[in-house]
Order: C-alpha cells, then sequence, then structure tokens
C-alpha cells in the first residue's frame, strides 16, 4: 500500500462522514484568510526527549518552504506533526485552518499529501496504478474511481512528465523516475500542502535539480494553484536555488527563518552545522552557494603564515583555495573584480586588490599591492610579470616563490614569473608543503 497517504483511511471513518468532511474541506480551504500550514509554539518530545520545541512557522500560498538544518534537528519530525503522524505535546498545528491534531485521518489526507524519504513498494504495481493510489483519501470505503479521479491521475502525471512509464513496473523504474512517480501521487491526491521528506536524497544531481523543479511548478502554476510545499532538503546550494522561505532547524528549535539570502550566512550555518562555511554567489543561477572550508591539519589553524598572491586566473584560485586549507590568510592582486580568483579570495577571507580588467595600474593601486607584498611572509607569483612586478620583487625582503601548474603538472607547466625575479619555483602542492613545514619549525 501506498505510503504517500500515510495518514490514510480509519475503520471508524463512515460514507456520511467523509462526504461532510470532504464539503468542510473545501469550504474551508476558500474561506480562510490564514496560511495554508501555520505551525505555534510547538513541542515534540519522542522518548522521553524533546525534538521540537517552541518551532513556530507560518507557510502561505505558493510557496516552497525548505527545511534544513544537520542530522537530528527534527526536520522530519516537524514534518510529521504537519502531517499528523505524530503526536505533539504542546501547541498547535493547523493545516488550510483545520486543527491537524484533532481531525481525522481521512480528512487530513485530503489536505497533506506526502512523499517520504523512503518507501516500500515491492509489489508488481503499475505505475499508473502507484499514482491512483493518490486518489484513496478521496473514494468511499466501497467505492471506485470515477472521472474526476481518474482527470486527477492523467494530470499529474503529465505534470510530472511521467505519462510515458504509466505502465511500466514500479520496481523496474529508475531511482529518479520512481521519485518522480512518488511527486505524481502526491500530486494526484489534489491537497492544499505538500510535504516532502528529503525528496533528492541519493538522486544524481540531474535527478535532483528535476525534482525540486517540478515541486515548484506544483506550487506556483496556475493550473495548480492554491498549493503549498514544504520540503526538508539537505542539499543546501538546491534549496537556495528552488525555495522561496528556509527554516534552520538545530537542536529542536528555529535558528533562521526567511529568505535564502537571510538564512544561508556563515554564522547561522556554521553555528548550526557546527563547521566553518564561506557563503558565495552561484555564477549561474545567482543564488547562494555554501562552501564548507576544509579541516586544516592538527595545529595549522593557529598559523601566523601570510601569504600575497600576485596573479589571477585558474592556478591563483587553486593556490588561494590550497593556503587557505592549511590555515594561512593572506592577499591577492591585483585582480579584476569579475576573476574565478576573486571569488575563492573572498570566501576564504583573503583580502583583495581590485583592479581594472585591460587597463593599466593606477598608482593606488600599485601603492596597495606593494603595500601587501610588504607585510607578507612570502610572495607567490602564479602568472608572468611585468616590468613593474619585477621591479616590485626585487625590492622585497620576504621570499618570493613561482607556482606552476597543478599538483600534476611539472614545475615548467606555466611562465608564473622569470627566473631571474624569484627565489625560487614550485608546484602548487609543494608550495603547500614548505610554507607548513617552515610555520611548524
Amino acid at each position: 500500500m501506498s505510503n504517500v497517504h500515510a495518514v490514510g483511511s480509519t475503520s471508524e471513518d463512515t460514507a456520511t462522514t467523509e462526504d461532510t468532511a470532504t464539503t468542510e474541506d473545501t469550504a474551508t480551504t476558500e474561506d480562510t484568510t490564514e496560511p495554508i500550514v501555520s505551525v505555534e509554539n510547538l513541542r515534540v518530545s519522542l522518548g522521553g526527549t524533546d525534538v521540537l520545541h517552541d518551532v513556530s512557522i507560518d507557510v502561505p500560498e505558493g510557496r516552497l518552504v525548505g527545511l534544513i538544518g544537520p542530522n537530528g534537528a527534527g526536520k522530519t519530525t516537524l514534518l510529521r506533526a504537519i502531517n499528523g503522524t505524530v503526536s505533539i505535546d504542546s501547541g498547535r498545528v493547523t493545516v488550510a485552518g483545520v486543527d491537524a491534531a484533532t481531525c481525522s485521518s481521512r480528512r487530513l489526507a485530503r489536505l497533506v499529501a506526502t512523499v517520504p524519504q523512503t518507501t516500500t513498494l515491492s509489489f508488481g504495481f503499475s505505475v499508473r496504478e502507484t499514482i491512483e493510489m493518490g486518489r484513496h483519501p478521496h473514494i468511499s470505503r466501497f467505492g471506485a474511481m470515477d472521472d474526476t479521479d481518474v482527470a486527477a491521475v492523467e494530470s499529474a502525471m503529465a505534470a510530472t512528465a511521467v505519462e510515458a512509464l504509466a505502465d511500466r513496473s514500479i520496481t523496474d523504474v529508475s531511482g529518479g523516475e520512481r521519485q518522480r512517480v512518488l511527486l505524481a501521487r502526491a500530486v494526484a491526491q489534489e491537497t492544499p500542502v505538500l510535504v516532502l521528506d528529503e525528496p533528492t536524497a541519493n538522486l544524481d544531481i540531474n535527478h535532483a535539480a528535476r525534482t525540486l523543479e517540478l515541486v515548484r511548478d506544483a506550487v506556483t502554476s496556475e493550473a495548480l494553484s492554491g498549493r503549498a510545499a514544504i520540503a526538508a532538503i539537505h542539499d543546501l546550494d538546491l534549496a537556495a536555488r528552488y525555495c522561496d522561505e528556509l527554516v534552520l532547524l538545530a537542536d529542536g528549535e528555529i535558528k533562521a527563518y526567511g529568505s535564502p539570502e537571510a538564512v544561508l550566512s556563515a554564522e547561522s550555518i556554521g553555528s548550526a552545522f557546527a563547521t566553518e562555511v564561506a557563503i558565495g554567489t552561484d555564477p549561474v543561477t545567482a543564488t547562494e552557494r555554501v562552501v564548507p572550508r576544509a579541516t586544516v591539519p592538527a595545529g595549522a589553524a593557529d598559523t601566523d603564515c601570510y601569504v600575497h598572491v600576485l596573479g589571477s586566473g585558474m592556478l591563483a584560485r587553486e593556490t588561494i583555495a590550497r593556503l587557505a586549507e592549511t590555515g594561512c590568510s593572506g592577499s591577492v592582486g591585483p585582480i579584476p573584480t569579475g576573476d574565478i580568483a576573486a571569488e575563492t579570495a573572498r570566501l576564504n577571507g583573503f583580502s583583495i586588490v581590485d583592479a581594472p580588467a585591460f587597463r593599466s595600474l593606477s598608482m593606488t593601486v600599485k601603492d596597495r599591492v606593494r603595500a601587501r607584498c610588504q607585510e607578507s611572509d612570502a610572495v607567490v607569483v602564479t602568472e608572468a610579470i611585468d616590468s613593474w612586478q619585477r621591479r616590485l620583487l626585487a625590492g622585497l625582503d620576504c621570499e618570493t616563490i613561482a607556482v606552476s601548474g597543478g599538483p600534476t603538472q611539472s614545475t615548467e607547466g606555466s611562465p608564473a614569473g622569470n627566473a631571474d625575479s624569484v627565489d625560487h619555483r614550485c608546484s602548487v602542492e609543494e608550495l603547500v608543503g614548505e610554507l607548513f613545514d617552515r610555520d611548524e619549525t
């Protein structure tokens, strides 16, 4: 049996009750001015342990809200409180104005459809039969599907692009296809609220993105209007890309709630996940991107090594990233603002001496570069240098090093620096090892 309406019918439901509930649900959904989902001061404990405490959120129509946070934060428990499959200790959860804790399971199944994180579909149901299970809350105990039910199934299959799979066994489809089928089943349920528990878990990047696109379409399209979705999502970058609002949970509490831009800060994410992160911007989607900082070698975080990177482009970006991993701080420049190394520098806390592209350096920029070099323990050159930079290097007291190529390339693979302008040459990996060993001694 399908899990999509896990809040499904009970033996106490009667045909009369079902018909009355349908009328009440429609009136409530149309007349209420409240958010589709409202959670007020929710507290839930499992096995005597508080899992959620004092949690409050509102989800309006047409919005996709993402629940993010570390494992054990309470994301799944919050979803279960909304779909009525867990008892609450205190507080209130309403769906379309209906108290989720007191209404019948069949009635709640007309209000909330769930796409579970894991589901067992081991029998030989066809894809169409699996999606038809989403209509069970709308069919009386001894009834059968009518034209309205068939139309709902066909519409859900079209919305999730699974028509071509209709006659295949659910056990024969791929993981990404199965997730689309489960989403189609939830859409066919025709509820104002969709609840999804880790809908992108174990999916490759293509299917993960496609799944969230379908969820977003389900709550924003005019044909499927009047809906909202709440999804627990482990991929923070996908959450930023597709969600209208994010709820950051940790230790059973809401740590941040709002737009992705407001929630995804280095401070809030770092605190919730107990790790250091940097927040950047995806150059393709222009949405927030969360970059975990690598765990540095023991003692490296206390290094006082300061390095200035003289260069731009791919090699400068790789050099900055590797230096940051060892705990080094530093600066880079002169560099155009839009250069790929500039974003890496910003994410890793390196200061940037920016300069317009394809123009001569001003005296102000030259003075800033010179100041950064003079305060450095080492200057690393990642590209060919001009006459001004050669004179700059010649006047420095610190060590100057030219890096060439990546860890798999020979040191002759790049024209960084001039032979008579630097103290010596090495690869990026050799540079990292040299600076780290030097700091330890």
